[in-house]
């Protein structure tokens, strides 16, 4: 039997709706752009006759004149990975766009079931009717209102739109901008009046719309790792309610041992649930669910409840399904650990996100408290591959890849144009050529491609079972071997073993060189280039400071509580230093301090469970904690990001600048000569005036101390959650931390997610491990149990296929142990297949913890 692949399941699920995309025209939204990229899917979308791909959000009126013959294009397809409400106001910009459509047809992520469940979706039971009708409703009135409210002016050149906002679902959205208004330009006005030709042309011809269901919208990393898009509504669903449990909106709640039930159920948990039903649907799996955790048990019982006889009955490979919740272990996220794909994420710049979208509300609707939603970095980094081709600082070469694109260019910049001549010698100037989009990184930009398509080797998947060193030798080595093949040789000697940037980027100049080499091998080039930046001087010393301040705090908090309170202030301490020292900028700033106080909270919980009342720590300990933060605060500039400081950091900034002036000011007057000492008889009679002003500064400065504690002291709240969680989930670290003696201190080391699995592979009880019965289950269990025939409980070691998903996300690190405890156990044919609902870096837990994203 074939192996599990979830990348090829996604390629598949496009092959076989191949018939509605022949001849269309195709438009994607964030989560589906961010999709199809990582899953290598975009040329499969032209084999199969897709005429162009836009960008849902981004849509402009160029779009219809892109292809080559889309005068005779008559559909039109869209992907979203929203709610269809979210996403309809684009829908509509995009017909008007494409006057000669009459067949629209959407695909969404989200299933039908899942439309009517969500708090905010305007769509009933039967949701995708209802919006194939609402939508040809509205367009056909957004039409018949052109007609009559396009105004012409005396000479006949310009059009004057009139708003229809008010109308039809645009009462439902908050669109920021007309939808009639596709540009104001005369391609806009000549599309505009395209549409009213073509309704005239076409009476009787209504617009026909239809709606499916697709939920292979997913990020795979490699055949058995994958996310959710982070653009995506399951990704950004709120996972959690603001309560005293809960952290963020994107990390299920704390553990209680009271999963929520009804309406307390977050939108996170729902979607979740549906997308996993729906993802098994389509990997013809039937699922034997386990869950460990609060929002786990609930996600379990909702795929419990839509399974039916039906599914059970059904001749599908057997599967076992393993929910976790991210709030089991908070710990290994935030560090860094030893892999180099979270240390290429960590370092390489990402796309910015799109403009935010709100959910469509009707005015009653908008007085109600709307469910938060988590907005997530883009997992589609800016791999700076033109960076590395033009690095030698040459104009020449500067301008031969530029050259190479100048045509393919001129069209989209065709205003600008005028302004790029050359000359006969091929030299342009110079100073435009600095200025021309031509050089801009972001068009020569990669992304990270799971799909086989080069030469037939998963580089992704090979880097995510490695640590640093071993993954970057390998892409030397898999650079090298390309080399040989394309007989393409490098100046200079490339010495054996971990190799340095200079040396990766040297064999990618030279494998670049041509363009046919360079498109045959651009999957390990732009791999190999992301390598580069991990390993460069700046971040590989950030990276190596974080961990080694993590490993003093790991053995700090196996000596004793004093001394790890000692650590965490000494690294908030020389965190201001650091901020005021130019020599030492880029290693660790006052953020970071932070970071490493939320790891040294985490590991002061699982050490020192019962050391005081709130917290760990004593009240003196943290009183120190509280000062250093509260100095380092005041005389550091701290950004915005910092979620317990919204509204005082113009304040602060304000603050530090009068102590900057003061310290000014006194140095001026300690500089003042003695023969100068009788002018200062002038300003004698201002003496009282300077005092009512310094005790108005003394005021505010205390005013400000004192509100600052308060914000500091709803940051150690929550730190105390953090530590908490050994207290609430004691039971469940001893079962998971048994097995040290046998395994040593290297077990203790790792993460939840590996220790989890050890134990279920080595088939060891685990208390706290639920097993949700499906429906025949539990018609064995009450109705034919009681004549002895009861149905024993499945073991989840029994299962030939394992797929670990959790709630809240994952990282590299986490992937490598679960390999690492599968390969321990001695069970080669099992295939474990680990998903979550996004990639996780500690900068993401940074903003999930204390950012934008947080509860504090």
């Amino acid at each position: 039997m074939a192996l599990l692949d979830v990348t090829r399941s996604c390629l598949d699920s496009i092959s076989q709706i191949s018939d509605h995309l022949e001849g269309s025209i195709l438009y994607l939204d964030a989560g589906c752009v961010e999709s199809f990229q990582i899953l290598g899917g975009l040329p499969l979308l032209l084999d199969h006759g897709v005429q162009v791909v836009c960008s849902l959000e981004n849509m402009t009126s160029l779009d219809a004149v892109i292809g080559w013959n889309l005068a005779s294009a008559k559909k039109l397809v869209v992907f979203t990975s929203r709610l269809l409400s979210d996403a309809h106001r684009y829908i509509l910009r995009c017909l008007t766009a494409h006057q000669g459509v009459r067949h629209c047809t959407i695909f969404t992520s989200i299933s039908e079931v899942a439309h009517s469940a969500y708090p905010d979706s305007p769509l009933g039971p039967d949701a995708f009717h209802e919006y194939e009708s609402l939508l040809v409703q509205d367009y056909e009135e957004l039409v018949k209102k052109g007609e009559k409210k396009v105004v012409l002016s005396e000479d006949r050149n310009s059009v004057k739109y009139i708003s229809s906002e008010d109308e039809g679902w645009s009462r439902l959205t908050s669109s920021e901008e007309d939808i009639t208004h596709v540009e104001a330009s005369s391609s806009g006005r000549n599309s505009y009046e395209g549409i009213l030709t073509s309704h005239r042309e076409d009476v009787g011809q209504k617009l026909v719309v239809s709606v499916h269901h697709f939920p292979m919208i997913l990020c795979p990393f490699s055949p058995r790792v994958f996310v959710l898009p982070s653009e995506g509504l399951v990704a950004e669903a709120c996972l959690s309610a603001e309560s005293v449990d809960s952290l963020s909106p994107g990390l299920p709640p704390l553990y209680t041992g009271m999963p929520p039930d009804g309406d307390d159920i977050p939108p996170g948990a729902t979607l979740t649930a549906h997308f996993l039903y729906h993802f098994a649907a389509k990997m013809d799996l039937k699922m034997e669910i386990f869950s460990i955790g609060d929002m786990s048990k609930t996600v379990g019982k909702l795929l419990t409840d839509m399974s039916s006889l039906y599914d059970v009955g059904r001749r599908k490979k057997s599967a076992g399904l393993l929910l976790v919740d991210r709030t089991l272990d908070l710990l290994t996220p935030c560090c860094h650990g030893d892999s180099l794909v979270d240390s290429m994420f960590l370092s390489l710049p990402r796309r910015k996100r799109m403009a935010p979208v709100t959910h469509a509300k009707g005015p009653e609707a908008s007085l109600k408290h709307e469910p938060r939603i988590c907005r997530r970095a883009p997992l589609d980094v800016r791999i700076p591959f033109a960076e590395i081709l033009t690095e030698d600082g040459g104009k020449a070469d500067k301008f031969r890849l530029g050259a190479r694109i100048e045509a393919f260019l001129s069209g989209w910049n065709s205003g600008n144009s005028s302004s790029q001549n050359f000359d006969k010698s091929g030299e342009s100037n110079r100073d435009q050529n600095l200025q021309s989009p031509i050089y801009d990184p972001e068009l020569l930009s990669g992304c990270f491609v799971s799909s086989e398509n080069f030469r037939g080797t998963p580089f992704l998947e090979a880097i995510l079972d490695r640590k640093i060193k071993d993954a970057t030798v390998l892409i030397k080595k898999w650079l090298q071997e390309t080399m040989r093949k394309e007989s393409v040789v490098v100046n200079g000697k490339i010495r054996a073993g971990f190799p340095t940037k200079l040396e990766l980027e040297s064999m990618i100049k030279a494998l670049a060189k041509s363009q046919s080499c360079l498109l045959r091998n651009k999957g390990v080039l732009q791999l190999a280039a992301a390598a580069t930046v991990a390993i460069e001087e700046s971040n590989r010393t950030r990276w190596d400071a974080f961990r080694s301040a993590e490993k003093v705090l790991r053995a700090s908090a196996e000596d004793t509580i004093q001394g790890l309170a000692a650590q965490i202030v000494d690294l908030i301490n020389k965190s201001v230093l650091v901020g005021k020292s130019e020599s030492s900028k880029g290693v660790l700033s006052f953020q970071d301090a932070l970071l490493l106080t939320i790891t040294g909270y985490i590991l002061a919980g699982e050490n020192f469970p019962t050391s005081g009342s709130d917290g760990p720590f004593s009240w003196q300990e943290e009183h120190f904690m509280k000062e250093a933060i509260t100095d380092a605060i005041l005389e550091n500039p701290v950004g915005g990001e910092l979620k317990f400081l919204h509204g005082l950091t113009e304040e602060l900034q304000t603050n530090r600048d009068r102590i900057k002036s003061k310290g000014t000011k006194a140095m001026s007057l300690s500089e003042i000569k003695d023969d100068d000492f009788d002018d200062q008889w002038e300003s004698w009679g201002d003496e009282d005036a300077d005092n009512n002003t310094t005790n108005e500064e003394v005021y505010d400065d205390m005013q400000l101390k004192l509100e600052l504690r308060d914000r500091v002291d709803s940051l150690f709240k929550m730190l105390h959650k953090l530590s908490g969680t050994k207290t609430r989930n004691l039971l469940l670290k001893e079962t998971l931390n048994s097995e040290n003696i046998l395994n040593g201190d290297q077990f203790a080391n790792k993460g939840v997610l590996y220790k989890l699995l050890a134990r279920i592979l080595n088939k060891h009880d685990l208390p706290n491990l639920e097993y949700h019965s499906s429906t025949m289950g539990r018609l064995f269990k009450s109705g034919f149990g009681r004549f002895g025939l009861g149905q024993a409980k499945p073991s989840l070691a029994d299962q030939n296929v394992i797929l670990v998903f959790v709630l809240g996300g994952i990282n590299g690190l986490e992937v490598r142990e679960a390999q690492e405890a599968l390969s321990d156990s001695g069970r080669p044919d099992i295939e474990l297949i680990v998903g979550g609902t996004t990639f996780l870096t500690p900068d993401d837990m940074f903003d999930l913890l204390l950012g934008e994203s947080a509860y504090v």
